[in-house]
């Protein structure tokens, strides 16, 4: 407990005041954070939902100047499979979330003052610094990522401002439970968003937190305000795998346009659902059916490479010529150079480079900064 108390500590001494644009003073003292879709109304001397974003005598206090987490990834494991295939992204992250999912796949890093086994050591670093490992990295795009980037929103850009006046992609990997006021506070520093729809069912959307309407409003939003989203639905034995979740899933996002690619990726047991069983290749199967028979263009089955069959790669979907080839993490075999199709021109919606890098590029293992 000790050790717990000390993080807790550290943690709420790596503050600065929020953005204006994502508090609201409210009577007696209280605040309410805009950071995400929960709102939450924090009185002086508490917390929000999340833990990390503190009231101290009406001023909201939120995490800065530390990273948890720090390494450069493959761009496929974010997964962003429509943005520069092949090239790396710094990954950074704090730590917190705004929801409690029992199937978290980085509870340690989301969980941190929510659950005593959680938390983990944290690194003092200021924006620049992290602007620079990215220069010296070499890599054209920074990622928010390994706890929940809506609750550290202030500091994602703070970072993000340096990084895009030096042409690095900025984005985030979120579970989308956001509030339209950080939405437009991100929007002229993050390009990329990849949304977490974790289920299509309020009130199991609920026991992790938050409203599923939220979710989906969320998606429509970032689709409205010109960010480049993919979806991601971690298929969960049990929990989301019915007909009726994936197929309400992939009709949605047919309906806010048939071009946002939808990533369908196995479960492995972790967290409190150590006892449940993998997601098998059947499954995802079935999820990937879902999103065709749907009318979306892109669905990709994720986190068993090679046991997916061609679910991995790209197609055009005019002409049906094959784009990019990938085995988890590796590009194999990447014929995107620019926007549209060699073989037929049809336009491929996501952010190209002009010239598609050599398939050495890709990595199978991220690399610790």
């Amino acid at each position: 407990m000790a050790a717990k108390a000390s993080l807790k500590e550290l943690l709420y001494s790596k503050v600065a005041d929020a953005a204006p644009e994502l508090v609201r003073p409210q009577e007696d003292g209280a605040v309410q954070c805009l950071a995400c879709g929960n709102r939450c109304v924090i009185p002086d001397g508490d917390s929000g939902i999340c833990r990390m974003r503190i009231n101290r005598g009406g001023r909201l206090l939120v995490p800065h100047g530390y990273v948890a987490g720090l390494q450069v990834d493959p761009i496929e494991k974010k997964p962003f499979y429509h943005v520069y295939p092949g090239r790396d992204a710094l990954s950074f992250g704090m730590l917190g979330c705004n929801l409690h999912c029992d199937f978290c796949q980085n509870w340690v890093s989301s969980q941190t003052l929510k659950d005593e086994e959680a938390g983990t050591l944290v690194r003092d670093m200021d924006a620049a610094s992290l602007v620079r490992v990215a220069l010296e990295k070499r890599v054209p795009t920074m990622v928010s990522t390994y706890n929940e980037p809506l609750i550290t929103a202030d500091w994602a850009v703070e970072v993000f401002q340096r990084a895009h006046e030096r042409g690095i992609l900025c984005g985030f990997v979120s579970n989308g439970n956001a509030s339209p006021e950080v939405l437009e506070f991100i929007r002229p520093h993050v390009q990329l968003y990849k949304v977490d729809l974790k289920t299509f069912d309020e009130a199991k959307y609920r026991h992790l937190g938050c409203s599923l309407k939220n979710v989906l409003d969320t998606i429509e939003r970032l689709r409205a305000m010109g960010f480049w989203i993919e979806v991601v639905t971690l298929v969960v034995p049990g929990f989301n795998d019915d007909d009726e979740q994936l197929n309400g899933i992939a009709r949605f996002i047919a309906g806010v346009s048939p071009d946002i690619p939808w990533h369908v990726t196995a479960f492995h047991p972790d967290y409190r659902m150590t006892g449940g069983r993998r997601t098998s290749p059947v499954e995802l199967d079935r999820a990937y059916y879902a999103g065709k028979e749907a009318g979306l263009h892109f669905v990709y089955a994720g986190n068993l490479p090679g046991s997916v069959g061609d679910r991995e790669h790209t197609f055009c979907p005019s002409c049906g010529a094959l784009l990019i080839r990938r085995l988890g993490f590796y590009i194999q075999e990447n014929r995107m150079a620019g926007a549209c199709c060699p073989d037929c021109c049809a336009e491929i919606p996501g952010v190209w480079e002009s010239e598609a890098p050599k398939s050495s590029e890709g990595l199978a293992v991220p690399r610790p900064v």
